[in-house]
Parts: structure tokens; sequence; C-alpha cells
């Protein structure tokens, strides 16, 4: 029993390929529109029909598609594939087939060590860092109510929402705490992003937007709560140290940063999502990882924070540590 199930275990690459290539080539957004046949489908995207009708019959077998009378079309799990989809997790799946190609380095970054590219973070062409944005906003929907819901951002009046990309996590506190404001800082490329986001929302008066470099620019100042939502784990503890400075400099007195992200307990083994991800950051960045309280709570109070307290601990990157800068500076 034992070892068929370890080879079942180790054949589900090849259930995720045929998913991550019909994604890829679009299928589901053409069947959305109009089932078709295999013959259909391969003139119109201009594939091997061959090859087309063996994947279209594989995406029958897992579900993703019916089959009438030649003509393919979606099923209920097949149409959330669709760009058109108003729950559409498209942007997600592209972001897996990018992730197909880094994690097929495991076995040379197990050998080797770590990857010696010279940038830190993420690293992603235009096409990756569109799918990648639409993949963390479709992941962070329901987990930034949550989020906002489960912490008390009463008392604070601006937030500083540093890596805020389409700005899910902004959206969230905003909609919980009405008198506040918000800061979405990032890349140049992602801000136009969180601008359309944010005026879809109704939520664009209320938030600035500030394009900059985390690893290279000091931070917009004037906020009282500073937020790093699934931040710390594309970094190296030096690297989280020395962002963690640029956010203690840029808090108001009394100001609190949060940080939300996969908090692993001491045995690295909990949660079991968090030792996946760290091997995820293996294969895609610099130097990241995910990491313990006491690694978190140790690079926070050398950069100078205070009352550093582990909110929440959770199975989905939802875990919370809270620190705060102290309101009168000592010298």
């Amino acid at each position: 029993m034992i070892p068929e199930k370890v080879m079942a275990e180790s054949r589900n690459f090849m259930s995720s390929r045929v998913i991550l290539t019909a994604t890829e080539i679009d299928f589901f957004t053409h069947l959305e529109k109009k089932p078709s046949t295999a013959n259909d489908l391969a003139q119109v995207l201009g594939l091997d029909l061959k090859a087309t009708t063996r994947l279209l019959d594989c995406l029958v077998v897992f579900g993703f598609l019916k089959k009438e009378e030649g003509r393919y079309l979606n099923t209920e799990k097949g149409a959330v594939l669709s760009a058109d989809h108003p729950e559409t997790v498209r942007p997600m799946v592209l972001h897996m087939n990018h992730l197909w190609t880094t994690w097929s380095r495991l076995t040379e970054m197990v050998r080797m060590g770590r990857d010696l590219q010279t940038k830190p973070g993420l690293k992603f062409d235009e096409k990756s860092m569109k799918a990648f944005i639409g993949a963390m906003h479709i992941a962070a929907k329901g987990l930034s109510s949550e989020i906002a819901e489960a912490y008390d951002s009463n008392p604070y009046n601006k937030l500083l929402d540093v890596g805020g990309a389409s700005g899910t996590y902004s959206i969230a506190f905003l909609r919980k705490n009405p008198k506040m404001r918000a800061v979405i800082f990032d890349l140049k490329e992602v801000i136009p992003l969180a601008k359309e986001r944010l005026q879809e929302e109704g939520l664009f008066n209320r938030v600035e937007f500030a394009a900059g470099d985390f690893y290279e620019d000091e931070l917009p100042t004037g906020c009282d709560l500073a937020l790093l939502s699934a931040i710390i784990h594309q970094n190296s503890i030096e690297e989280n140290a020395n962002l963690f400075l640029k956010i203690h400099r840029a808090l108001e007195p009394g100001g609190v940063i949060l940080i939300r992200d996969h908090i692993m307990d001491e045995s690295r083994t909990k949660p079991p999502a968090g030792a996946v991800f760290a091997l995820n950051m293996l294969v895609n960045t610099r130097g990241g990882d995910t990491y313990t309280f006491l690694e978190v709570k140790e690079a926070l109070e050398k950069a100078g924070f205070k009352d550093i307290r582990l909110l929440r601990t959770g199975e989905k990157m939802d875990g919370l540590v809270e620190g705060r800068k102290p309101a009168l500076e000592t010298i």
C-alpha cells in the first residue's frame, strides 16, 4: 500500500503540468466563450491537432471540461480558469507556471546552495510580474479581510503598506477603519496596477502612491502603522533587518509595525505550508526563507522596536507579529 501511495504522489506533477499548459494556452477562456471541437481550438490557436486532442481529453478526465458530441466545454471547475470569470484564478495558475521553471532547479539548489543572483527579492520579467501581482490579489482577497477584522486598527490614522502590490491589504484596512488613510509603496511598474485597483474600489481619494525600491530607497514618513504583508519571506535575515530599520525611521513615534507571513515554530515544520514555502524561497530568491517568531523578534529589537508580540499563528501565511516604536526616543 505504501509503495503505491508513494508512486501516486510522485506522479502528481503530471496532472499539474496538464492544468498549467491548458491555462497558459488559454483553453478555458476560449471555451467559456464558445464550446469547441479540438480541431476548432487547434486552428484558432495554431496548435497541433493530436496533442491538442490528448490534452483536452485529459482535462475531461480531471473534471475541468465536459465532452459532448466531440465538442468541449468548461465545467464549473474549469470556468474559474477563464480570464472572463468574475472569480478567475488564472493569474495565480500562470504564476504557478513560472514556479514550475524555478522549482525544476531544486535538486541543483540542494546540491550547490543558494541562488547567486545579484539582486535581492523575487525576480520576474514583465509578463510574470503582472501574473504575480494578479495572483497575489486572488490569494489575498479573502485573507486580507480576515486579517483586517482580526487586528484592531482603530488607534491608527495612516497606514504605510510596504510592497503593497495592487493594494489588496490597504483596501481591507481602509474598509475596516473609515478614518484611516494609506500610502502604498511599491516599484514604479506596480503603482499603476495599484491605482487601477483603488479606483475600482472607490478608495482612490484616501490613498497616496509612492514609487520606490525598499532595498535601495527610504520609505515615506508620516504614518503610524506600517504593514509588511508577505514580504519578509523573500528576504534574508540581514535584508529584513535593514528593512526594519527603514520602517523604524519612517514611522511616527509610538507607531507600530505589523508583519503578516508564515511564522514558523521552533521545529521549523509547522505550519506545514511554511516548510514548503521555505523551499519556494530557496529556488526563487537570493536569500529568502520562512522565519520563527524568535528570529523576527530579534531582528525587530535590533532595529529599535519594543513590545514585540506574536499576535496570531496560522496555516495559510496568516501569522501576525507586532512591534512598537517607542513614543519617546532615548539617547
